[in-house]
């Protein structure tokens, strides 16, 4: 994955923007091709959103933070714990790269 985020990509004005806007935030999973159009993203960010594909996402330059946002967005946050469908593809996603915290 990229080092470096792109701060002007349009994926990264879109998370932070639908995640503090609770209109935008509401069924966006069902509404997600109309609020790409708006945000103007690239073919390639599209297909990554489309196959909630975050290491394309994160080698197009969305910021790291942002990155598990975009599988909340998608698979909800109701249940945020390491077994919710969100916190699952991010691990799909990224497997041995994550570190798990041990309980002592």
């Amino acid at each position: 994955m990229a080092n470096e985020f792109d701060p002007e990509l349009p994926s990264n004005h879109l998370i932070f923007e639908v995640r503090r806007d609770p209109a935008l935030y509401t069924g966006f999973a069902d509404r997600m091709e109309e609020v790409m159009e708006s945000y103007s993203l690239s073919e390639a960010e599209r297909a990554a959103w489309r196959e909630v594909d975050v290491v394309a996402l994160g080698n197009l330059g969305v910021h790291p933070y942002f990155l598990p946002q975009v599988t909340r967005l998608i698979h909800g946050s109701a249940e945020n714990d390491s077994k919710s469908m969100a916190a699952q593809a991010y691990k799909k996603a990224f497997g041995d790269q994550i570190v798990a915290h041990k309980k002592k």
